[in-house]
This record gives structure tokens, C-alpha cells and sequence, in this order.
């Protein structure tokens, strides 16, 4: 049985939640609803709902007009396996000597990598996304460059990629956290998958606050690929939580946001080492002086 899909977009947080809000209270509501900052630039939301029957497509009108959005665009969304269908087109992933891979791929791992088994099913990076891969990419220069990373830890973990990645570098345990609690229970899962469950501590709590993450405490190495609003509010207590001459690895950034992120660690006693570009999108590797 077809589903079906309702997208808009609008100017601000506050009136993109409202019309959220409010979508959940139609008659029929829908059983899923989106609220996204598209990561542009531009200040818009996007907010989209989905529905199982057809949606009442004059009362999405009426609250696109009443909340200054775009008229929403309905699609119906052909019933298949899409989990199967994302497989089918998500292939593996090389980034230095990093291989992000899903468990339908397992036969092409290549001998001598580092293997990161992210399956396509779990949100928040699987890899593909040009900042996690660009992260990986500099967290392997870094390795290569001859640091040892022995105090790692991963703000805004998402799937912990990037924690893996360090773990997979430096025998050491690595610390991961994320605001979202659904993405520490992926990243757990992933950590299990990957051998790395008990090299992997994942905590849920905003940025730095967490007692085990004041106690662990400065760091020599921190990974943050999130966005740039929270990086640049993260200043602060990066530069609190990094041992001098230690490193940040930041992304979540397009190119036009770089410069203002750079300032903003600048201000805080970093200096950049080393600046990745992919697409549209942006990669830091910055160190304490």
C-alpha cells in the first residue's frame, strides 16, 4: 500500500515548529512529522509530513497560507523495500585507508584498511555524506602524520563513525557523545557490530556536558562533525577541554561557513592546520597553541 508525503519550506525555527505542531493536530493526522534547517544558508525549514492515506490537500493549504510557508507538495511514495533499495545504491566508502561499508558489501572489503561496517539502515552518517568522509579522511592524514591520539572523544557522534575510526587508530578508549538518544543507541549498536563495544564508551548529553566527559578531561584529540551554529558556540569549551598542541577535527560546514568557524577557534587559541574541501563542504583540522 502507497504512502504519501508532504513537503514545504518556510523562513524560522520557531514558525517551522509551530507548523509542525499544528499538523499534528488535523483530523487525520499524519504518522511522521519532519522539522529540518536546510543547510544552506538561506534561513529556511523544511517541514514535511507523511501520511498512510492521502492527505486532505485544502486543509495543508490552509496552514501553509496561515504560517507563510509554501504550499505543500504531495507525493505518494510507491510501497517497496526501501531499506533493500538504499543497499542496492549506497556503495562502499574509501577515505584514506578507512573502507565504510554495509554488511551487503562484507566480500569487498580489501586486506590491509581500516573496515567500518555501518549498515544502511542506521541514520546520522553512514559515510557517504562528504563531511563524515572528509572527517575520515583527515583523521587518517592525522594518523599518518605520526600523532597518537590516546585521550579521543566524538561530539555530536551521530553513528560514531568517527569514534570507530579513532579507535581503529590508537589502542585507546575513545569517549563518544550526541544530544539525540537514538543516535547513542545506533552508535552503541555499531560500536557492538564492529568489534569495538568495549573500547567505545557513548554518553547522551549536549555538547560537553556530562560529568564522565569533565572528568576524562583535556582531550589531546576531538572530532565534532555537526553544524556550524553549535560549533562555533562550542568554541569555548573546545578550547577548555584540549590539551595544548592537541587537535579538532570540525565539520558540518559548507565552504561559505568556513571562515567564520576558523575565526571563531582563531579567537580561542587554534590555529589551522589543515583545510579539506569536498563539494560544497568543509573539514577543519585546527590545534591548540
Amino acid at each position: 500500500m502507497p504512502t504519501y508525503t508532504s513537503l514545504t519550506t518556510l523562513e524560522g525555527k520557531d514558525a517551522a515548529n509551530d507548523l509542525g505542531v499544528a499538523l499534528e493536530n488535523l483530523d487525520s493526522p499524519p504518522y511522521g512529522i519532519g522539522v529540518f534547517e536546510i543547510e544552506d544558508g538561506s534561513g529556511l525549514y523544511e517541514v514535511g509530513a507523511y501520511f498512510i492515506d492521502a492527505p486532505n490537500e485544502i486543509e495543508l493549504l490552509i496552514l501553509s497560507t496561515a504560517y507563510s510557508a509554501k504550499p505543500f507538495v504531495v507525493s505518494e511514495v510507491p510501497d517497496k523495500d526501501w531499506v533493500a533499495e538504499v543497499r542496492r545504491e549506497l556503495a562502499p566508502v574509501e577515505a584514506g585507508d578507512f573502507f565504510v561499508y554495509g554488511s551487503h558489501d562484507s566480500d569487498k572489503v580489501p586486506a590491509n584498511c581500516k573496515p567500518l561496517l555501518i549498515e544502511a539502515a542506521m541514520a546520522f552518517g553512514t559515510g557517504h555524506h562528504g563531511t563524515t568522509k572528509g572527517c575520515l579522511t583527515a583523521l587518517d592524514n592525522l594518523f599518518k602524520s605520526g600523532f597518537i591520539g590516546t585521550n579521543v572523544v566524538d561530539i555530536g557522534c551521530g553513528t560514531a563513525v568517527l569514534a570507530m575510526g579513532a579507535a581503529l587508530c590508537w589502542p585507546g578508549k575513545v569517549l563518544a557523545s550526541d544530544i539525540d538518544e537514538i543516535a547513542t543507541e545506533t552508535s552503541k549498536a555499531n560500536a557492538h557490530a564492529n568489534g569495538l563495544g568495549d573500547r567505545i564508551k557513548i554518553i547522551t548529553c549536549a555538547g560537553f556536558d556530562h560529568p564522565d566527559l569533565n572528568a576524562s578531561a583535556p582531550y589531546d584529540l576531538i572530532l565534532a562533525n555537526i553544524l556550524k551554529g553549535p560549533l562555533v558556540a562550542l568554541a569555548p569549551d573546545m578550547s577548555k577541554n584540549s590539551i595544548l598542541g592537541g587537535y579538532i577535527i570540525l565539520s558540518g560546514l559548507l565552504n561559505t561557513q568556513a571562515d567564520a568557524v576558523i575565526d571563531a577557534y582563531s579567537d580561542e587559541s587554534f590555529e589551522l592546520v589543515d583545510h579539506i574541501k569536498i563539494t560544497e563542504w568543509s573539514i577543519l583540522t585546527l590545534r591548540k597553541i
